[in-house]
């Protein structure tokens, strides 16, 4: 509606759910007053900040396609769910466990994030990082009960920094990056609960038998590229893993 103003929002204590996106806010003041909000949704504003005053019961917000460039000063307590797509993030750095201990699910695709070092929310178990710059992975042993990582998109051509210690990882997407080496992949053998792995439009790809050769890598994955392994691949790999394995003796 070109909004620029929400100062009348003030008067609305009780408010609980607030969309505000479509407008032209570069300010959230007005909102410190909503303390029973529980959800708020601000997408494509004017927004160059995501910092406002402590909200006690929010758990859901939406900042999506604002010019917003680091993630300071988001402290709410109940928080569970943060997206910022499309914004112009370079940094991870400014997010605080102890400020954030409810944080679940954050999304940042789109950004110009160069590294994950830095990120300090370790109980998250969702994490969006497609469509960004990043060529390194750093940081990430912490997150221990991470289930689903996305990083399609990005300039990975190298997969150190998984460990082992990130013992809940199920789903893994990669796709349209830098991998040209099945040896890189082999590093993903830290992941003992890996399920899914999506790896198309990487170098590696264009590698003949190239699922049997992840697979002979990575025996206990149940998805590739979306698509199910089948018993007869499964017998494949395990025969190419054995030859292996022989050839190195």
């Amino acid at each position: 509606r070109g909004l620029t103003d929400i100062s009348l929002l003030e008067r609305f204590v009780h408010l609980r759910y607030v969309d505000l996106s479509k407008n032209k806010l570069k300010d959230l003041a007005p909102l410190s007053n909503l303390t029973q909000l529980l959800w708020l949704k601000v997408d494509g504003n004017l927004l160059t900040s995501a910092s406002m005053q402590e909200l006690p019961y929010l758990q859901v917000i939406s900042f999506d396609r604002n010019h917003i460039t680091d993630l300071e000063g988001i402290t709410h307590p109940l928080l569970a769910t943060l997206s910022l797509k499309e914004n112009k993030i370079q940094t991870v750095l400014g997010l605080s466990h102890d400020q954030l201990f409810s944080l679940k699910v954050l999304e940042l695709r789109g950004n110009k994030i160069k590294t994950t070092a830095g990120l300090g929310v370790s109980k998250l178990k969702k994490l969006y990082l497609a469509k960004n710059n990043i060529c390194s992975l750093e940081g990430l042993e912490e997150f221990e009960r991470l289930e689903t990582l996305h990083l399609r998109d990005n300039k990975l051509e190298a997969l150190d920094g998984f460990s082992n210690s990130m013992r809940c990882l199920q789903y893994l997407n990669l796709r349209s990056n830098g991998i040209k080496s099945f040896q890189e992949v082999e590093k993903l053998q830290v992941l003992p609960m890996l399920q899914a792995l999506v790896l198309m439009d990487n170098p590696c790809t264009e590698e003949p038998n190239y699922r049997l050769e992840v697979l002979s890598r990575l025996p206990w994955l149940q998805r590739l590229d979306k698509e199910l392994i089948e018993e007869e691949e499964r017998e494949d790999a395990e025969k190419i893993r054995r030859t292996r394995k022989e050839k190195e003796k």
